[in-house]
């Protein structure tokens, strides 16, 4: 038996996860990531992939963030029929977040076309609304730590990964005709002390690992989150304004409703009302009730009053007519909306209201990447273009550092760490190049492991003859 690797994406670049291993004539893509960000990487989901979808047998999924799951409706659409395996919770985040995805496609495509900027006579959407339903007859569920067969020698089993609900550590036992090996993919791994999320697990044995770097040159500090956000909220009170939260529907804004439910029954803050004005999180939401026993929370939702996701001061927006209410809101109240880099979305129109406000403050909880509103905003722009028209910034800006959902540098290594044994092939994948070269040279110095960074297309023969 002959195992090889290409990496199809997620190499050098924390978006568009694929890796796509050959086992003698069996091909099994894990993660199915859409590149986002840059132009140049966005390019590359129109381009075909070096393997036919029709010839791909199957496909494992670590989570269900786009950058892994992303990719799906296209591959579905240009002829993949086979079974997409992933955790319960993963299967449920990823009907929301593809439907959602179809709809931007389609919607962007629309809007290129009315503007007349795309270099098509008429832009078509890489996939539409359709082509991610297509996908959800072909998810299929597993649970955590149960070793289920997916091919004659090969099993699978998903390990808690901590990141965001139901993301998986998937490690693949592949048993040749005289020797078996273990072949270990991270995923994204969350955080050791979230309050929200499980530590990632920490398994024994590995053959070949691919473990994520996004973070692999960076530490984070989250023992001051909760004072942080409190000091922004008492100074936008203070000012008798209103506090506007802009947040990614999964992971981040229910992160954002625990701290601010604790906050309140702390007495940190003022019991104003707190409104979620996102269906996509609304939905999200909904399945942390769903899946209890994938997080810590279980016991909150047990007791009246702790539930941080249903208390009196809590208030779900589904319609586009309750959104444009909030704009009456002048004073007490927090409003959290998506998206999170304010790039589109719910939050433009608060945005738009509240901005010009000096009594109100905007404050963002997650990275704002280069270009985006959010880092304009951040960089202390005086004022930001929205629906055509200059927007002056009067309202007060915060940051709140501390939240992400990604071990960072010191995590990495305690949880590599976690093996018994060196592996005999580390790749670090999902990482810039930078962080990926500190986090390599940190790996060798601390645990005395060699570690590969793969290039876009770059293939590897992993085992031969076993």
């Amino acid at each position: 038996m002959n195992i090889r690797v290409k990496f199809l994406g997620g190499a050098k670049s924390v978006t568009g996860s694929k890796f796509l291993l050959e086992i003698d004539n069996l091909n099994i893509l894990v993660d199915c990531g859409l590149f986002q960000g840059l132009k140049d990487l966005r390019l590359r989901n129109w381009a075909p992939l070096p393997i036919d979808p029709k010839e791909i047998d199957m496909v494992l999924l670590t989570h269900a963030h786009i950058d892994h799951s992303g990719y799906l409706p296209k591959l579905v659409k240009d002829g993949f029929g086979g079974p997409i395996i992933c955790t319960e919770p993963t299967m449920e985040l990823v009907k929301i977040l593809l439907r959602d995805a179809g709809k931007l496609q389609e919607e962007e495509a629309a809007y290129a076309q009315k503007k007349g900027y795309s270099k098509h006579e008429k832009p078509q959407a890489l996939f539409t609304i359709e082509d991610a339903e297509r996908v959800y007859p072909l998810l299929q569920p597993i649970d955590f730590e149960q070793e289920v067969s997916v091919h004659a020698g090969i099993s699978l089993t998903a390990y808690n990964a901590g990141h965001i609900l139901g993301a998986a550590i998937l490690k693949l036992k592949v048993k040749g005709n005289s020797q078996e090996k273990r072949l270990v993919f991270s995923g994204d791994l969350g955080r050791f002390q979230d309050p929200l999320m499980n530590s990632p697990v920490l398994l024994p044995y590995v053959d070949v690992l691919f473990v994520e770097a996004t973070y692999g040159n960076r530490k984070n500090e989250t023992h001051s989150v909760e004072d942080q956000l409190a000091a922004a909220i008492k100074s936008t009170f203070r000012k008798g304004g209103v506090a506007l939260i802009p947040s990614f529907a999964v992971g981040r804004t229910q992160m954002i409703l625990y701290y601010l439910h604790r906050l309140q029954q702390k007495g940190k803050i003022p019991h104003v009302p707190i409104y979620v004005d996102s269906p996509m999180a609304i939905d999200v939401t909904a399945l942390y009730k769903k899946f209890s026993h994938y997080h810590r929370l279980g016991p909150m939702f047990q007791e009246e009053g702790a539930n941080p996701f249903l208390h009196k001061n809590l208030h779900y927006y589904q319609s586009q007519e309750a959104s444009l209410s909030l704009n009456t809101l002048r004073t007490d109240a927090i409003i959290i909306s998506a998206g999170g880099m304010v790039t589109g979305g719910r939050i433009l129109h608060h945005l738009y209201n509240r901005l010009p406000n000096s009594e109100d403050s905007v404050i963002f909880v997650g990275y704002q990447a280069e270009g985006t509103r959010g880092r304009r905003l951040l960089d202390g722009e005086p004022s930001i273009r929205m629906y055509g028209i200059d927007v002056q910034v009067k309202a007060q800006i915060h940051y709140v550092s501390g939240l992400s959902a990604h071990a960072d540098q010191t995590e990495l290594i305690e949880w590599m760490n976690g093996f018994n044994q060196r592996p005999k092939m580390t790749f670090l994948v999902h990482g810039e190049e930078a962080a990926s070269e500190e986090l390599k040279e940190v790996m060798q110095t601390e645990l005395g492991w060699e570690a590969i960074i793969p290039n876009y297309m770059e293939s590897f023969e992993l085992f031969s003859g076993i």
